[in-house]
């Protein structure tokens, strides 16, 4: 079973339609462009091709299930950003001392609110902003110090868990180093979480504090407190909330400053406090899990200090004169880790939101969006994008450039003149497992091992994947090293079907996921054992393979195929795109409100065929290709209980909310 996609330039250049002479005009200026700016370059810079051929990961030993390791941590696995800087307090004081006074967060002033109605008629809060406000290390510091000592007059011990409920924040991170520093158990939940989903984790954890905003207490929190027996106290990070009768009995709000300041107060006493030992846990993560109730994963001081280590060593030249634009979720483990690489090398964080950035901020979204706008362009403007694309892909693949599918990456690399690379991880895992290289002009891979951990490839004789496989070896990916956390919070049975620790003690993730190594030691992920099933006829679907083929058409938003074992093909739950959709409809004399043409069966038709180009263009199978679809008139949202808080598919409760329709394509009525 082969999942392989082409990622040629020669496959992924943009088609045009020109004036053949105009043509010929315009390739004669781009040679001569490209003889005068190459003699300078060949003098004055050196091709970075030499290093995106290099070997990057090799095998430990010659036997087919032995782990690779980066080249730069053949010898051993490294574990530490700095010597003696063993937990995270540490970290940050080491990182205090040595910048002081220059910026680390940064807010920016909201200078006013406005409501947006969207073309569906949903209502978008606008926010208008100003200038950024910045905090030094030395203000972060003394703020979360003085934060850890209010915590701890309250009534907060050592060793004990904390819950943050919070989006992400110049406050949110304050808190996190103030719960480092004082040895407090920080729980951290996704602020788009449901209300079950919230409940389970403050009582599973039996958290007596909790930190949040305003919005969210009066949004989320409010109609669950009840719920929540051991709570006793709530802090807003952004002033005093509303006054609310409907507290109750024993539960206290504070403002963040008034634990600050109460903090101050008794910080004059001079009382020692606990500090934390690299074993002890520094955060209870709730994953945004795709089947049931999140789990909440233990992870140390020294799985984040061996996670970040591994990360950064990936990051040429990262320093002072760095900003990092914070707006994913601080509650998932790749943006506290990055903020905490950040935090370390004295880079400024400038917090922000996603709607301050850009309408849509997955990358995929940002390629087909920018491809929709090309293709309104006139034939003229059109062709010439499509020309300048093309001429800057061929100097990429030939390396003098500087630059997901294979074709956002591309697209990514081209239009955005920065290096977009991949990497691979879990919460499991710190976040830490795979990153590219800044020179590796290759696409659809996630680049080798980090220094921090080795991963080898386990035999899948269901799937058909061996790490014997020519020409190259194939398998579920296991990581190794002290990135690897300790397990789920209170669920043994889960941490040891997913973890185990081997003869020397280092502990193992069993991901779940299916890897390639190529020859220079750079894994791709090919498959999800989850995401296989096996069809009536005997034949293997990749359900994730199916929806990465179809995901990037300009009319899908989203997309979930479908099958199972007692029918011999697949079928499909579609997103669409409401103004693409819309003109299709058009163009095929379709009239009707948005839901009317989402239940229309000619338009599923439309759709339909549509899919089906696309699914031979990627060169899927015959029986991987939806034969049926339902168009969902409505999105998919954390909300909706439909996509996890990162957006991926929740396929049982998709399965539930589609029942009828499934039996509908499967032919029962």
């Amino acid at each position: 079973m082969n999942n392989h996609v082409s990622s040629k330039p020669s496959t992924m250049k943009l088609k045009h339609t020109i004036n053949p002479i105009l043509l010929y005009f315009i390739h004669f200026i781009i040679s001569l462009y490209t003889i005068l700016t190459y003699i300078p370059y060949y003098f004055l810079s050196d091709s970075r091709q030499e290093k995106s051929n290099q070997i990057k990961a090799k095998p430990v030993n010659s036997k087919p299930e032995s782990a690779y390791r980066s080249v730069n941590s053949l010898d051993g696995l490294a574990s530490v950003l700095y010597p003696g800087c063993d937990t995270l307090d540490k970290v940050f004081m080491h990182a205090k001392n040595k910048f002081k006074d220059k910026r680390l967060l940064g807010t920016r002033e909201i200078l006013n609110e406005e409501d947006e109605v969207q073309p569906n008629g949903k209502i978008f809060k606008k926010v208008i902003l100003g200038n950024y406000n910045w905090l030094s290390f030395e203000d972060v510091f003394v703020r979360a110090f003085n934060f850890g000592n209010g915590l701890q007059t309250l009534g907060q011990k050592p060793k004990t868990n904390i819950a943050i409920f919070c989006e992400t924040r110049a406050e949110w991170m304050v808190a996190a180093q103030a719960c480092f520093m004082y040895n407090f158990q920080l729980v951290t939940l996704y602020a788009t979480l449901g209300g079950p989903a919230i409940v389970h984790g403050l009582n599973e954890t039996e958290v007596t504090n909790i930190i949040t905003s305003k919005e969210l207490l009066q949004t989320k929190l409010k109609d669950i407190v009840s719920l929540v027996p051991c709570l006793r106290h709530i802090i807003t990070v952004d002033g005093k909330p509303p006054a609310w009768s409907e507290f109750p009995k024993g539960v206290i709000v504070h403002t963040m400053a008034a634990v600050q300041a109460l903090g101050a107060k008794a910080s004059a006493e001079n009382k020692p406090h606990s500090k934390p030992v690299p074993s002890d846990i520094a955060v209870i993560m709730y994953t945004s899990g795709s089947t049931g109730l999140p789990k909440g994963v233990m992870i140390s001081h020294s799985n984040l200090i061996a996670g970040i280590t591994g990360m950064a060593e990936r990051i040429p030249e990262l320093g002072e004169k760095d900003v990092y634009i914070g707006y994913l979720p601080l509650a998932h483990v790749l943006e506290l880790s990055a903020e905490l690489v950040c935090l370390s090398h004295g880079c400024c964080i400038g917090y922000s939101s996603p709607q301050t950035l850009a309408d849509q901020e997955i990358m995929d979204r940002i390629y087909k969006n920018v491809m929709n706008k090309v293709n309104e362009m006139s034939n003229f403007q059109r062709t010439l994008f499509i020309l300048a694309y093309n001429y800057k892909m061929e100097q990429i693949s030939k390396g003098h450039g500087a630059p997901l599918s294979a074709t956002t990456q591309r697209f990514m690399n081209i239009c955005f003149c920065c290096p977009v690379g991949q990497g691979y991880g879990l919460t499991e895992s710190c976040g830490a497992g795979t990153i590219t290289e800044v020179w590796d002009y290759n696409t659809g891979r996630v680049g080798a091992p980090l220094v921090c951990c080795e991963i080898k490839l386990k035999n899948w004789e269901e799937g058909g994947y061996f790490n014997t496989d020519k020409p190259h070896p194939r398998g579920e990916i296991i990581i190794g090293g002290q990135n690897v956390t300790m397990g789920y919070y209170k669920n043994e049975a889960k941490t040891k079907a997913d973890f185990f620790e081997d003869e020397n003690g280092q502990r193992w993730l069993c991901t779940g996921d299916i890897g390639e190594f190529d020859p220079d030691g750079c894994l791709k992920i090919i498959d999800r054992k989850k995401d296989l099933v096996k069809l009536q006829a005997g034949e293997y679907v990749s359900l994730g393979k199916v929806e990465a083929a179809l995901k990037n058409l300009s009319l899908i938003d989203n997309i979930c195929a479908y099958a199972n074992s007692y029918h011999s093909y697949v079928i499909g739950f579609v997103v669409p795109n409401q103004k693409e959709l819309t003109e299709l409809a058009r163009k095929r004399g379709l009239r009707g409100t948005w839901e009317e043409l989402c239940n229309s069966c000619e338009m599923e038709n439309e759709v339909l065929k549509v899919l089906s180009e696309a699914a031979v263009s990627a060169s899927l199978e015959k029986f991987e290709i939806p034969v049926k679809i339902r168009l969902s008139p409505e999105p998919w949202t954390p909300e909706t209980g439909l996509v996890t808080d990162a957006f991926k598919l929740k396929r049982k409760e998709l399965k539930t909310h589609y029942q009828a329709d499934i039996e509908r394509m499967y032919g029962r009525k």
